[in-house]
């Protein structure tokens, strides 16, 4: 099993209800990105406007590279509440560790220790793997496109 290139992992909060400085107060840290429903957002690549659809609340690990998916765990989990009737309080909004993992070769692979998938289970957070082949970086595919990705609606 081969080392996968690089990762990105982001953990994610969405809601219409959800109000990003609450969730803050709860887990005691900044997002790296928020915003509320029906929020303005411009486009960082096109400039265009347009609307949340929903709430959003969302930390970013540092990219890796090679690939150390435990590490953004534990950096993203070591800046947020360690009270876990905070994460329960915030369970309704479903959260999930959104990672893109981005291989070298055809056939790599990662472990992930009992450490990390302890603090996922026990905040009740989801694990989302979304995994790419070196092909979908050669041919132009830009993945890195969805990460932190929240549902919006067309512009105006």
């Amino acid at each position: 099993m081969g080392v996968i290139n690089h990762s990105v992992a982001t953990l994610r909060f969405f809601g219409d209800d959800l109000v990003p400085d609450q969730v803050t107060a709860l887990l005691g840290a900044g997002p790296t990105v928020s915003y509320r429903k029906g929020e303005a957002l411009i486009g960082s690549r096109t400039g265009i406007i347009r609307t949340a659809k929903t709430g959003s609340w969302r930390l970013s690990a540092a990219r890796r590279e090679p690939e150390d998916l435990d590490a953004q765990i534990m950096e993203i989990f070591g800046q947020l509440t360690q009270d876990l009737n905070a994460w329960e309080s915030l369970s309704h909004y479903e959260p999930d560790l959104f990672c893109g993992l981005f291989m070298g070769i055809s056939n790599d692979g990662l472990p992930l220790s009992a450490k990390a998938l302890l603090a996922l289970g026990q905040r009740g957070v989801a694990l989302g793997l979304d995994i790419y082949d070196a092909g979908d970086q050669e041919s132009g595919m830009d993945p890195n496109n969805s990460f932190n990705a929240a549902p919006l609606i067309g512009a105006p």
